[in-house]
């Protein structure tokens, strides 16, 4: 059954450029500018991190290790990052985040740099960084409708869903992988903590509360945390279409991270030369799949089947995940990678499902349970992906990878009757 909130009134943009519209306000071009930096960094990080882990212990589960901390920092304090994105001023958490990151990057840098880094230093590192996306997610979710009308949102999400891909998941660590390649992987470190400095600085010239287009919202008498926590979730348990695409995303999330994080690393470097170049074009032909379906999904209107598109996307994009657990093809293998990204343009579509039919008031809530779901198996899937490695080949896992979430989207429309949903509740 759908709720009351389900129900809202079309949001009309009109204009080939619409998707720029967000950027004629000022703490929209600060908040995007700083978001970019860090994403950028964050995009480095990954592949810093996998690589200085491999020159520090040269073994699968070591690397399963730290990625599983970062995984298990953000999915540890994900609930408690959406009670205080309901609490506490949205824009002062991000910028506590981002400042913490900067310390935990620069720790790094400079232990690397004195040649006193070891694994226990980057496990604590990637804790940090998963605590800090814990709190961020659900507070830029929050803020953004605060400082945007209503509706510049789609376009807003759209220009966030282009840059993260092609910053984070493809310049990001197409740069830091030639970087490390040419250099050694501390002084792709010290990039990071300047590029996140620089960021948290344009976060602190923000002005929250200035200008007509600033949300300005009623004081209310906050209830218990554990109320708060109970109102979001029951919210998500009573919502059929949020509830199975939730468990859909943690299901997915179980079959692919492991893989994605752990073991492509290892595929780099067993079956290419100049294996560290070629994890970042990796990483970067995803990246660029990404961006490309966010921007093509954000420049037309929401179709009238949003969540049957969505879900087809996100199953049927899985399907090359095949091909690149058997492939010895770098370009084989960058066209698979670039069509799983491509799928990842539906990510749009949900954000805006989320700021159209969830309650503004829960939305920090609900952004971080949405996190908390996609996210429980994770941590899970990044620790049993290395050691699995070892008695399962990698082409099974990829194959099981590429198959299941097809299986698992169709259970998903059928189950929530997503179809009926999504005429019952017109979005475009």
């Amino acid at each position: 059954m759908s709720t009351p909130c389900d129900i809202d009134e079309p949001v009309r943009t009109t204009g080939r450029w619409r998707v720029l519209a967000p950027f004629r306000y000022r703490e929209f071009r600060l908040l995007i500018t700083a978001m970019s930096l860090f994403l950028f960094a964050e995009g480095m990080w990954t592949v810093v991190m996998a690589l200085q882990v491999i020159a520090l212990a040269d073994d699968p589960a070591a690397l399963s290790l730290v990625a599983a901390c970062l995984a298990g920092g953000m999915l540890a304090f994900i609930l408690v990052g959406g009670i205080v994105a309901d609490r506490v001023p949205q824009r002062a958490v991000i910028i506590a985040v981002e400042a913490a990151n900067a310390v935990a990057t620069g720790a790094v840098a400079v232990l690397g740099l004195l040649g006193d880094l070891r694994l226990w230093h980057m496990a604590v590192a990637a804790t940090v960084l998963g605590i800090g996306a814990a709190f961020f997610f659900p507070a830029y979710n929050a803020y953004l409708p605060r400082i945007l009308p209503a509706e510049h949102l789609l376009a807003a999400n759209g220009v966030e869903g282009a840059v993260r891909p092609t910053l984070q998941q493809a310049i990001g660590p197409a740069v830091a992988g030639v970087l490390v390649g040419l250099t050694f992987p501390a002084l792709g470190s010290v990039t990071v903590t300047v590029l996140m400095v620089i960021g948290l600085i344009l976060l602190v010239a923000m002005r929250p509360g200035e200008g007509d287009h600033i949300v300005m919202t009623v004081e209310r008498e906050k209830p218990h945390v554990l109320t708060d926590l109970r109102d979001g979730l029951r919210f998500v348990v009573h919502t059929p279409w949020l509830r199975w695409t939730l468990l859909f995303a943690s299901t997915w999330v179980f079959l692919a991270m492991g893989p994605i994080e752990v073991l492509l690393p290892f595929i780099a470097r067993e079956r290419f030369a100049d294996g560290e170049q070629v994890y970042g074009l990796m990483l970067a032909a995803f990246g660029v799949g990404s961006a490309l379906g966010a921007v093509v999904v954000s420049s037309r209107p929401l179709p009238r089947r949003y969540l049957t598109v969505m879900m087809t996307m996100w199953g049927v994009g899985s399907l090359p995940f095949v091909i690149v657990g058997t492939t010895s093809s770098l370009p084989v293998m960058l066209v698979a990678l670039f069509v799983i990204g491509l799928a990842e343009g539906a990510g749009v579509i949900w954000g805006t499902l989320l700021q159209r039919r969830v309650p503004s008031q829960m939305l920090g809530r609900v952004s971080s349970l949405d996190f908390f779901v996609s996210l429980a198996f994770m941590p899970v899937s990044m620790a049993v992906a290395g050691p699995l490695s070892k008695v399962v080949s990698v082409d099974v896992i990829f194959a099981v990878t590429g198959i299941a979430p097809v299986l698992l989207a169709a259970v998903a429309l059928i189950a929530a009757r997503m179809p009926r949903d999504e005429i019952a509740h017109p979005l475009g």
